[in-house]
C-alpha cells in the first residue's frame, strides 16, 4: 500500500524515548567491558568458514544476527543458519549482561535506534558483516523434497559472510546465493498452513526519513522476499523449541490457540464483510486468502488480531509446560534468532547449544530463565508503546493545520460509541467517534489534530 503521509521539519523523537523511559547512554563500565571483549572476539574451533553464507536486512543495517545458506541436498534441501554468538561475547553476570536484562531489546526511532548492547558489539565484533571472521551459533537443518524437518544440528562455529544483500535488492534482483529462497520458502509456508498456522500479513505503519529532512509515514506490507526470510527464522524458532521440549528445560515463545468462540465470532462475521469460509477451513487457510488493500478484507484482518493476543514467554525447567504451542506458528516455538537485538533469544540459544551437545544447561543459566518473561513483557510493552507514539507523533503533526476537513476513509471497527478508522488517501489510522459499520468506505471530518497530545480524532461527516 503506497499511501505516503510527509511531514516538513524536526520532530522531538528523543522526548518520547525519554518519555517511556528508553535508556540512552551505557553506562562506563558496559563500554569498557564490552571494548575489551571487542579487541579479543572469541572464536570456536569448528571452521565453517567455507560455507557461503550471506545476511538479508533492511536498508543500512549493521546489527546482523542471521546468515544463511540454502543447498539441495539427496532430495530435499539443507539450510545453515549463522546467528551471531552474542554468548561467547556475553558472559552471565557481567556488566553488559545486566545492562541487556534492564534493556530488553533493541528500541527503533526514526531517528536512529536505542540498542541493547554497546554498537561496538551489536553494529561491530558480534554483528555477522560481510568478510568478517565471527563467532556463531551455526544451525544446520535438513528437510525433505515437501519441507519437512528430517535433520537437525547446532553448534559453534567461526563463520564468514559473504555479502550483506537488503530486501529490495533482492526483490528486485534474486542473486544467485539465494535461488532457492523463493522454493523453500513457499514450502515452509504450505506446511505452516497445514499446521493451522495463522498469518495475518496486515500492513504496518512505518515511519522514514523524508528527502527534504522531514519525515513520511506509509503503511508498508510485507514483502515476498521478507516473508520467505521469516520463514527460515520460523524454522529455526521450531527446531529450537523441539530441542528445548526434549531436553526439558527452556524458554519459549508461547501463544494460547484462537478460543473456539472467537473462530465462530470470526465466522459470523465473514459473509457481511464479503469473506468466503468454506466449510472445514481453519482461519488461517481464510486469512491467507484474502487482500489488505481490499476495504473489507481489511476490516476481517483487523477483527482476526483477536485471534493472536496473549502472546508471552514460558520458561520451564523439568516438567514441559501444559501448554507449549504458539497459535500464530501452529506448533511450539522459540526466539533465537535475533540475539543481537532482543535479550530472550541469547539465553535460548545458550540452552539450545548446551542441549545439543549432549550436556545440561549450567545452573546459572537455568536459573536466569524464570526472570525472562517478566522483563520481555515490560520490554515489550515500553517498546510498542514507543512504537504507537511516535506514529501518532507525526500523524497528528501532519493533520494539525487541516482541522474540519473531510476524508474518505475505511472502517476498521467498532465499539459502542467509536469506532477506528483507516484513511483512504493517507497512511492514517485513528478513533472516529459514534458507532460505525466494519469494512464501509465512509466520509469522515477531522475534528482534532493535537501535536502535543499526540492525538487525532475524527467523526462522522
Amino acid at each position: 500500500m503506497a499511501r505516503v503521509l510527509k511531514v516538513s521539519g524536526p520532530l522531538d523523537f528523543a522526548a518520547v524515548r525519554a518519555e517511556f523511559e528508553v535508556p540512552a547512554e551505557f553506562p562506563p563500565d558496559v563500554l569498557a567491558e564490552a571494548d575489551r571483549v571487542a579487541a579479543a572476539p572469541p572464536l570456536p574451533d569448528h571452521d565453517a568458514t567455507d560455507l557461503p553464507l550471506v545476511t538479508v536486512d533492511p536498508p543500512g543495517a549493521r546489527d546482523l544476527d542471521q546468515a544463511m545458506h540454502l543447498a539441495r541436498r539427496d532430495g530435499g534441501y539443507r539450510v545453515s543458519y549463522a546467528i551471531a554468538d552474542v554468548g561467547a561475547f556475553v558472559p552471565l553476570g557481567s556488566a553488559v549482561d545486566a545492562e541487556a536484562r534492564r534493556r530488553g531489546q533493541t528500541v527503533y526511532c526514526p531517528d536512529g535506534r536505542t540498542p541493547l548492547h554497546p554498537p561496538q558489539l551489536s553494529e561491530g565484533a558480534a554483528s555477522l558483516l560481510p568478510d568478517q571472521l565471527r563467532p556463531a551459533a551455526l544451525w544446520t537443518i535438513d528437510l525433505d523434497a515437501a519441507g519437512e524437518i528430517t535433520a537437525v544440528d547446532l553448534r559453534r562455529a567461526r563463520v564468514r559472510s559473504r555479502a550483506q544483500l537488503d530486501y529490495v535488492a533482492v526483490g528486485a534482483d534474486l542473486p544467485a546465493e539465494l535461488e532457492l529462497l523463493p522454493e523453500i520458502g513457499r514450502l515452509l509456508q504450505a506446511r505452516a498452513r497445514d499446521r493451522g498456522a495463522i498469518e495475518l500479513g496486515t500492513p504496518s505503519q512505518e515511519v522514514e526519513p523524508g528527502p527534504d529532512g522531514g519525515w513520511t509515514v506509509a503503511f508498508r506490507g510485507q514483502s515476498d522476499v521478507e516473508g520467505w526470510n521469516a520463514q527460515i527464522s520460523l524454522l529455526t524458532g521450531r527446531c529450537a523449541a523441539r530441542l528445548m521440549l526434549e531436553g526439558g528445560v527452556g524458554i519459549l515463545r508461547t501463544l494460547p490457540a484462537p478460543d473456539p468462540g472467537a473462530v465462530e465470532a470470526l465466522r459470523r462475521l465473514a459473509p457481511g464483510l464479503g469473506v468466503a469460509w468454506p466449510d472445514g477451513a481453519g482461519p488461517g487457510e481464510v486469512i491467507g486468502t484474502l487482500d489488505p488493500a481490499r476495504p473489507r478484507h481489511a476490516a476481517f484482518l483487523d477483527a482476526a488480531t483477536s485471534l493472536l493476543r496473549g502472546a508471552g514467554y514460558t520458561a520451564f525447567d523439568g516438567e514441559a509446560p501444559a501448554e507449549p504451542g504458539h497459535g500464530g506458528v501452529g506448533g511450539p516455538y522459540a526466539h533465537v534468532t535475533a540475539p543481537l537485538r532482543r535479550l530472550v533469544d541469547r539465553f535460548g540459544t545458550e540452552v539450545c547449544l548446551a542441549l545439543a551437545a549432549g550436556e545440561q544447561p549450567s545452573a546459572e543459566l537455568r536459573a536466569a530463565l524464570p526472570e525472562l518473561p517478566a522483563l520481555m513483557a515490560a520490554s515489550d510493552r515500553r517498546t510498542h508503546a514507543v512504537e504507537r507514539a511516535v506514529v501518532d507523533l507525526v500523524e497528528a503533526t501532519m493533520l494539525s493545520g487541516r482541522v474540519g476537513e473531510v476524508f474518505d476513509a475505511v472502517v476498521l471497527d467498532a465499539e459502542e460509541k467509536r469506532s477506528t478508522v483507516v484513511l483512504a488517501d493517507l497512511a492514517v489510522q485513528a478513533r472516529c467517534d459514534g458507532r460505525l459499520t466494519p469494512g464501509d468506505v465512509v466520509r469522515v471530518r477531522l475534528t482534532e489534530a493535537d501535536p502535543a497530545t499526540r492525538t487525532v480524532r475524527f467523526a462522522p461527516a
